[in-house]
């Protein structure tokens, strides 16, 4: 099978896709931004041809490489993980008459209200929302469901953009930064109440062959606002055998199912409170984050080869072990400035070092990054353990021990 894949270059892990077709049997050519000679040596050693655009969201310029590589050698499909590049590459795959991802299912996984609505007529449970480009119209909502309302980019990913409003007059505050003062379209979301966590599957025709439940401590929009807070995210390797998964693994077929995906990872969003289990938004491609390394650690296997495999041969290639529940805790900067110090490390490596996956420690004198900007944006340390009540507890200590000063 011949497998163009976009993009090989960044972000550092697109590498490990590239690899893991070689490996699986597939000949691979590539179309990223780079000169061929910015590839790495192992690149060009998995790559059997690389053609370099202006920029590999532009669609012109992916279909014409594309073309030319397809007039030499059938492509049999066209892949790409990265979300930015998923609509753009549907639009060249069906240019060209290449099975996979449709744009139709791309546009339906990156526009929130287009997702919401198809998903709302497949029945599954998703937060009230609309498309509104002016404050009026969020104000016309907001008469309907109520305050709170999360305002987000159609398009955005996660809680990148998204404004807690709790009134009109914050509506009227936000509209700016939001660009509702100019007419941009942007999604309106009832504020649902509840824990927060994510389900992210491989898909293999329809269907989900890999599956893995994680959770947020916080929530997303508090840990992305809060500098004293060092979020955290878990794994659970409790997905086969605790009752309460059943519902989430039936939700997210639903929506595998109600957005027509076929072969393709998928990162979805989720939030259980008081008004049960709500669908919240979708990613067709893998997680952020890393999030796969976590998954690899706690499963005994190689994502990134289970994805080439469900590309190239329709099939998962291992099966999960669930042996470990994996997590990672950010550790945010005492300010903004450059790091100077951290605290506890000996104490928690002393404590909990069996346990230890890696870290990032940003050396001293170097400057602190936004805590908006993310859980890797900073320090942080990744643990795993076979109980995960007991990985939670762990990771609350390095929360409270760790500290990561800064001037």
């Amino acid at each position: 099978m011949h497998v163009v894949f976009i993009e090989p270059r960044f972000p550092t892990n697109q590498r490990f896709f590239v690899r893991a077709l070689k490996e699986v049997g597939a000949t691979v050519t590539a179309i990223g931004e780079g000169s061929k000679e910015s590839l790495s040596s192992d690149l060009k050693s998995w790559l059997t041809h690389y053609e370099q655009v202006p920029s590999v969201v532009n669609e012109g310029a992916v279909l014409n490489a594309a073309r030319f590589i397809h007039a030499r050698h059938r492509i049999d499909r066209i892949e790409a993980v990265v979300e930015a590049h998923i609509m753009s590459t549907a639009k060249v795959r069906e240019a060209l008459g290449i099975p996979g991802t449709s744009v139709k299912t791309a546009w339906l996984c990156r526009d929130k209200p287009s997702m919401k609505q198809a998903l709302r007529e497949a029945g599954v449970p998703c937060a009230q929302s609309t498309a509104a480009s002016s404050v009026e119209e969020v104000v016309a909502f907001a008469k309907e469901v109520g305050f709170p309302l999360i305002i987000k980019p159609r398009d955005g990913a996660g809680a990148s953009g998204a404004t807690r409003v709790n009134s009109i007059a914050d509506v009227e505050r936000a509209a700016s930064g939001v660009g509702l003062d100019k007419g941009r379209s942007v999604a309106v979301e009832e504020f649902i109440e509840g824990h927060e966590g994510f389900y992210d599957t491989l898909t293999i025709g329809g269907r989900v062959v890999h599956d893995f439940a994680t959770h947020y401590y916080p929530n997303v929009l508090e840990a992305m606002r809060t500098r004293w807070i060092n979020p955290q995210f878990i794994v659970t390797n409790r997905i086969d055998s605790a009752v309460g998964y059943h519902e989430l693994r039936g939700l997210g077929q639903k929506v595998v199912d109600g957005l027509g995906i076929g072969t393709s990872a998928t990162h979805m969003e989720w939030f259980s409170g008081p008004k049960g289990l709500k669908f919240s938004e979708i990613g067709c491609r893998p997680p952020g984050v890393r999030t796969w390394d976590l998954y690899n650690v706690a499963n005994d296997v190689d994502l990134y080869r289970e994805w080439a495999h469900a590309v190239v041969h329709g099939r998962p290639g291992a099966r999960l072990s669930r042996r470990f529940s994996a997590g990672l805790i950010a550790i945010r900067p005492s300010q903004d400035g450059r790091i100077f110090k951290y605290v506890g490390l000996d104490t928690i490596e002393r404590a909990f070092g069996q346990w230890f996956i890696d870290a990032h420690l940003p050396p001293e004198g170097t400057p602190t990054q936004p805590v908006e900007a993310g859980y890797m944006a900073n320090a942080w340390l990744r643990f795993k353990h076979p109980d995960y009540d007991t990985l939670r507890s762990i990771l609350n200590t390095v929360g409270e021990t760790v500290k990561c000063l800064a001037r």
